[in-house]
């Protein structure tokens, strides 16, 4: 079962996504506020045994961001071979992964709409996955990594690029405009190696695909990404990491084909699902 958080008729909820509507769990589970609780808890299976014996509740909804309350979302830069020759710096990839930090307000849910703002018009597509922890801790082990996976999602990690290059040191402020990217559209339990291993992740506009690769080619593969972060930081239930993207964003084309109004942007990975989200102006 995939879990999704949702909003219907003004009021926020979390359940079962179906395909066909949403199975309405969180009326049942009053003190687990949203999915983030649940995690903590360690308590996906027990939403599935409920939901066996639930109908769909709402076929008109829109889709929040899975984890509505993340306490940080950190993602991986440069983490693909094409990725990083894109730079042309004649460096091969380093020892070290870059990071950097995004707020969960920079994100829409499936189906939402990203927004580019009258600051710039270089709003920029990646197409990455997502994954969630759930058990946490601090110098995790990479042999341990996968046992604090609680689930993986989808990101369209937007990027408004020539904000990315405001300042010598970090890319932060090109990567945090609210509603620049898009998550989701559902958590889907993490259950085995051999769905992060080698599976293929892709990121078409408007129908025309634009990146394509495959986990197994990561430079920093996601037992290693947790090592890393759990090294500097504490992880808890909840946290996400976005993985790092392929090669192919807009501004890799020469000219440059940045996103403007009416375009859709569309991410898939095997086993986890699509996520889709259309751009409008500010």
């Amino acid at each position: 079962m995939n879990f999704a958080t949702y909003t219907a008729q003004g009021q926020q909820f979390y359940g079962v996504d179906t395909g066909a509507g949403m199975i309405a769990l969180s009326p049942f589970f009053p003190d687990w506020a949203t999915l983030r609780d649940v995690i903590a808890a360690d308590a996906l299976h027990q939403l599935a045994l409920k939901a066996q014996n639930l109908q769909v509740s709402h076929t008109d909804f829109t889709y929040d961001i899975p984890v509505p309350d993340p306490e940080k979302i950190i993602c991986v830069g440069v983490n693909f071979p094409d990725r990083n020759a894109e730079y042309k710096d004649g460096q091969e990839a380093p020892p070290n992964m870059s990071l950097f930090p995004r707020f969960a307000r920079s994100f829409t849910g499936h189906n939402g709409t990203v927004i580019r703002p009258p600051e710039t018009p270089q709003l920029d597509y990646e197409g990455e996955i997502a994954i969630v922890i759930g058990k946490g801790g601090r110098r995790i082990a990479e042999e341990d990594a996968y046992d604090h996976i609680a689930a993986l999602t989808l990101c369209n990690e937007g990027t408004l690029r020539d904000w990315v290059r405001h300042a010598k040191f970090n890319v932060t402020q090109g990567k945090n405009w609210d509603n620049s990217g898009a998550m989701g559209p559902h958590l889907v339990p993490f259950t085995s190696p051999a769905q992060l291993d080698d599976i293929e992740l892709s990121c078409r506009v408007n129908d025309e695909l634009r990146q394509q690769d495959r986990t197994s080619r990561m430079l920093f593969p996601i037992r290693r990404q947790i090592a890393y972060i759990s090294t500097f930081t504490t992880l808890v239930s909840g946290d996400i990491i976005v993985t790092g993207t392929p090669t192919g964003a807009g501004a890799r084309f020469d000219p440059p084909r940045f996103l403007t109004p009416g375009d859709t942007v569309t991410v898939a990975a095997d086993g986890i699902g699509t996520l889709s989200c259309t751009v409008a102006d500010e």
